[in-house]
């Protein structure tokens, strides 16, 4: 018994040894963001309606390394986002990899966490070198919603007709548990919030004004991957985004609402259907040492939430506190919020709920004005930040994803 005892703390003494060994060689290895790139959002049938979402993916991540000088070989691994997977292809982070020139010996993984999933694979890549299995790790999230294809029932019926489904709506707008439109578990969030219609209209009215201010003054301009469009008259650059300039104001206020009758959420204050793709490239601080590459930005911590599904819209309230948490810093330490806006009551929530000044959210504008290609949106609103920030600034980004869920980041500008 005594000897069983001795045996057991020996154990012990070594298994705290090896832990703590383990946590150390952990910390070690910092997660930096050494490329940040998209394309600009094109409109649903717009300027970029001829790309798949893997070929929109490939651009942007082309773009990454260009700006970088990051050799594509020395990539170990990819995670890209997308939602509408239907008709594309097989493996369509695989795709995006090797058009991009990433050597056939890399993996590729896709991520489906629905408009979080372009946040996802930055956090998967990030714990994947924090942890020491990968050195270099591209990461981002593309969709094509121009091209979602209408889905036909694989049997036939004995007599009559089949119904055919949208398979944005079905996949990717559409709350399977409550079998609801997602803009009607907005409705709902407005309501329990106590948000009205004046101040959803202000926040898209804002949303767009800022989009327009930003295009003018170049912010945007660093971090745009310039589309090429084929055509019989010549190729056509697209490399400005598509959405912003379609608002009439003073239609805004009269809209009818979208998804019930006398309710405050309209066309104006959602996000619209586009396409778009964004890459980051992230490393561990001692391989871009290595390589003599200089780092934009660190990852400082990520965390994700859930709730109840018709909740969704305030997923980011729960998501963002926690990575706050654990990067140890607070709603006042972050000089840039992006929160993405599926709808402006999401960003209005998160408001009133982390009391977060107006002033400090989605700076350049956010999807109500920009767009919100839903597999690409988690990782676009990264890229923005990233260029946003200035050298030793905090910023923070949240997403909520369908089914009731959010995904959120801390950086710091280097």
């Amino acid at each position: 018994m005594m000897l069983a005892t001795r045996l057991t703390r020996s154990l012990s003494k070594s298994s705290r040894s090896n832990i703590s060994s383990f946590a150390r060689k952990m910390s070690s290895h910092e997660a930096v963001i050494v490329a940040a790139s998209r394309t600009p959002v094109g409109s649903l049938y717009g300027s970029l309606k001829t790309l798949t979402a893997p070929q929109l993916g490939a651009v942007a991540l082309k773009h990454a390394f260009e700006q970088s000088k990051v050799d594509p070989a020395v990539v170990e691994e990819i995670y890209f986002g997308n939602v509408i997977q239907a008709g594309i292809g097989q493996s369509p982070a695989r795709q995006v990899a090797l058009a991009a020139g990433m050597k056939p010996a890399s993996d590729a993984t896709t991520i489906n966490k629905v408009c979080a999933s372009g946040m996802k694979t930055i956090m998967i890549a990030a714990q994947s070198i924090e942890c020491g299995y990968k050195n270099v790790v591209a990461a981002g999230g593309m969709e094509s919603m121009s091209n979602a294809p209408f889905l036909l029932p694989r049997t036939n019926p004995l007599f009559g007709k089949f119904d055919t489904k949208d398979s944005i709506e079905n996949d990717g707008l559409w709350d399977v548990y409550n079998n609801v439109a997602m803009g009607n578990c907005g409705e709902i969030a407005a309501e329990k919030y106590d948000v009205s219609r004046i101040s959803l209209d202000e926040h898209a009215i804002e949303s767009y004004k800022r989009a327009d201010r930003a295009w003018k003054e170049g912010v945007f301009n660093a971090e745009i991957a310039p589309v090429i469009i084929k055509g019989k008259k010549g190729d056509t650059v697209i490399k400005e985004d598509e959405e912003y300039k379609k608002v009439l104001f003073e239609k805004v206020p009269s809209l009818k609402s979208a998804f019930k009758a006398g309710g405050r959420i309209t066309a104006a204050n959602s996000s619209n259907l586009n396409d778009g793709a964004s890459a980051l490239i992230l490393m561990s601080a001692e391989k871009a040492k290595e390589l003599g590459v200089k780092p934009l930005a660190k990852v400082v911590s990520y965390a994700d939430a859930g709730v109840e599904p018709i909740d969704f819209p305030m997923a980011p309230t729960v998501a963002l506190p926690e990575a706050l948490k654990r990067a140890n810093l607070t709603v006042d330490d972050i000089a840039r919020f992006e929160i993405n806006e599926a709808f402006s009551v999401v960003v209005r929530i998160a408001e009133k709920i982390l009391q977060i000044d107006p002033a400090k959210v989605n700076i350049n504008g956010g999807a109500v004005a920009l767009g919100h290609a839903i597999g690409n949106s988690g990782s676009r609103i990264v890229v923005s930040l990233v260029h946003a920030l200035k050298s030793g600034e905090y910023g923070a980004a949240g997403i909520c994803n369908g089914g009731g869920a959010a995904s959120a980041i801390v950086i710091q500008k280097l």
